[in-house]
């Protein structure tokens, strides 16, 4: 599947490297990879382009994996990743461009607010089953337990930061995005799921961040790391960008774009590493 996804960035690339050829920019360039860092990415990009119409950048999902795989096959020039680097992608020029919760979300129908990480553990390795395990006061009722896919960097700090060495159960619901865990939640009064804490009052419906250990899931406990479940959104690039490139990163780095973050929920925070 990671190698399709890889496939089909490496198609749209090229379809848009072409496109914009015809138009005489030599400007474009894609970032790819997290759908935790996409919508935001989105955003800085509006921005960029009100100051520099010229300056075309496509921006794509496919999870952090797909991203990297992508700057590796030279596919994207830049990669967006929402969990760390691993071992063997150490070798990459990558830059922290902001921290972000990550929320435990329930429906807002469900009286339960409140999880220590022990719990969610054990809702997610299946060895708590049904809400009133937890509190009398929770629903008498299934647990119908969301996950990301294998890949996702929103997974990935997930296992890291709550499950350790444990496996979340096979039978977990799989979606492939943020957004896609988000509505059935909203949808499911019986259901837990976990997001970017940036997003959890992005929809049309709501859904309800819970507290771990009595600590509020929100920007100032993350800054103030009282908040335990936070991850790194990473710009992950073969070697330390020039020209376009390091120009749009330097429009993230300056007080605007810090203040664009800062605005739709992030914690700007940045650290250039391996240049």
């Amino acid at each position: 599947m990671m190698k399709i996804t890889v496939l089909m960035l490496l198609l749209i690339s090229i379809c848009f490297l072409t496109a914009c050829g015809s138009g005489g920019s030599s400007s474009a360039f894609i970032i790819a990879g997290s759908t935790s860092v996409q919508p935001y990415v989105e955003v800085l990009v509006e921005e960029y382009a009100l100051l520099y119409p010229d300056k075309l950048i496509d921006v794509q999902g496919g999870g952090s994996s797909a991203g990297i795989q992508a700057v590796e096959s030279h596919t994207a020039q830049i990669g967006m990743s929402s969990r760390n680097l691993r071992e063997s992608e150490e070798y990459l020029w990558n830059e922290r461009i902001a921290k972000d919760g990550l929320a435990i979300i329930v429906n807002p129908d469900n009286p339960i607010n409140d999880l220590t990480i022990d719990q969610i553990r054990g809702i997610y390795t299946a060895e708590i089953s049904n809400w009133r395990e937890i509190d009398e006061s929770g629903p008498d009722a299934r647990i119908h337990i969301i996950t990301r896919e294998e890949g996702s960097g929103t997974r990935s700090a997930f296992e890291e930061l709550v499950m350790g060495e444990y496996r979340i159960t096979p039978r977990a619901i799989v979606q492939d995005s943020n957004g896609s865990v988000r509505q059935l939640v909203a949808d499911d009064p019986n259901s837990i799921g976990f997001i970017s804490l940036g997003l959890v009052d992005i929809g049309e419906r709501p859904v309800q961040a819970l507290r771990i250990n009595g600590v509020a899931p929100t920007r100032n406990n993350v800054m103030n790391d009282d908040y335990s479940l936070y991850r790194s959104f990473l710009f992950v690039a073969l070697e330390k960008p020039t020209g376009n490139v390091m120009e749009f990163i330097d429009f993230i780095r300056s007080p605007e774009g810090q203040k664009i973050m800062a605005d739709e929920g992030l914690i700007p925070e940045f650290g250039v590493h391996d240049d």
